[in-house]
């Protein structure tokens, strides 16, 4: 996920399990925040992305965001 989607949108998910799920785009944004949060603090990122440490290779972007039937409820 490479944006924010709007708030007053649904996304239906199906997981693997044959679940289906519908989530707002608020509700997508919310993890999708916290998803990279999550992952700027693994790599030891400022909150807007940049390394204050010893420079290296990071790979820069989120790509998965984790969702979990019972989310949307």
């Amino acid at each position: 996920m490479k944006r924010h989607f709007p708030n007053g949108i649904h996304v239906q998910i199906t997981f693997t399990d044959g679940t289906q799920e519908i989530l707002s785009g608020r509700q997508l944004n919310e993890a999708y925040d916290q998803a990279l949060a999550d992952y700027r603090a693994g790599n030891h990122l400022d909150a807007k992305g940049f390394s204050r440490g010893p420079q290296k290779k990071v790979h820069l972007g989120i790509e998965y965001v984790p969702v979990k039937p019972g989310m949307g409820a």
